[in-house]
């Protein structure tokens, strides 16, 4: 239970990366709020969590609006006395070479992706400075250090992720709040489970491991960061990727 009494807030929640994470923090013991668009998806989540025994709520947030960001996080502190862990998950892709990206869809990449991390570690960095303690903890990808062609908005999104990590960790380490990232590898979702069998081989072909990584490999890594294991390590990102990119 190394997460017992702590409070995680965590994006993008309901699905995929934010729902293995949110499971694995609960099984350590982590009171969870899960923080999504899909309210309804998050409360189906909120049932299955509820079993381990902690306490969890759902939240309805869009991280690229302030206004949302702030309400959420208002909400959260209604319900919960600490802020211990923030895990910034939530994101998106709208793919297209660059050429014929459009601009609509730079926009809103960079919005949730970028601004919505930002927001969200702004809110909970006023509540963790006066605790003098918290963990952030930002999902990238392995994108964001190789590039990807097709990927020029998602790549950047996660690229300035990287960036902003290392700069929150440097102005806020001094207030006792630990700041990383995580960079996913190819994961395996139901978007990878739908690809033909040729591309899924050519995919694995390109990681040293020769398979593709479990939203438990990420979430494994998340609740690491998010423990006192974790507690001199600040500003890095950790690479969960089968060694695709070293």
């Amino acid at each position: 239970m190394r997460l017992k009494s702590l409070n995680a807030l965590i994006t993008g929640a309901a699905q995929g990366i934010g729902r293995s994470v949110a499971l694995a923090m609960a099984r350590e013991g982590a009171g969870i709020c899960i923080a999504d668009i899909n309210i309804d998806k998050a409360g189906e989540l909120v049932e299955e969590i509820l079993k381990y025994g902690v306490k969890c709520i759902a939240l309805k947030i869009d991280v690229s609006n302030q206004e949302s960001v702030a309400s959420a996080f208002g909400s959260f502190t209604k319900e919960f006395e600490r802020l211990d862990i923030l895990v910034n998950n939530a994101g998106i892709t709208r793919d297209s070479l660059a050429i014929r990206m459009k601009e609509d869809d730079w926009d809103l990449v960079l919005d949730i992706n970028l601004k919505g991390t930002f927001l969200c570690s702004r809110e909970s960095i006023k509540i963790m400075s006066k605790q003098r303690s918290g963990k952030i903890i930002n999902i990238s990808s392995v994108v964001a250090f190789s590039g990807n062609p097709g990927q020029v908005n998602y790549s950047a999104s996660k690229a300035g992720v990287i960036g902003m990590t290392k700069t929150l960790a440097k102005e806020y380490a001094a207030r006792g709040i630990r700041i990383n990232a995580v960079a996913p590898g190819f994961i395996q979702t139901a978007m990878t489970d739908a690809l033909p069998e040729k591309v899924k081989e050519e995919m694995k072909n390109a990681i040293p491991l020769r398979e593709f990584g479990l939203p438990e490999d990420v979430a494994n890594a998340c609740v690491f960061l998010a423990s006192k294991d974790s507690d001199y390590i600040t500003g890095q990102a950790i690479h969960v990727n089968g060694g695709m990119y070293m």
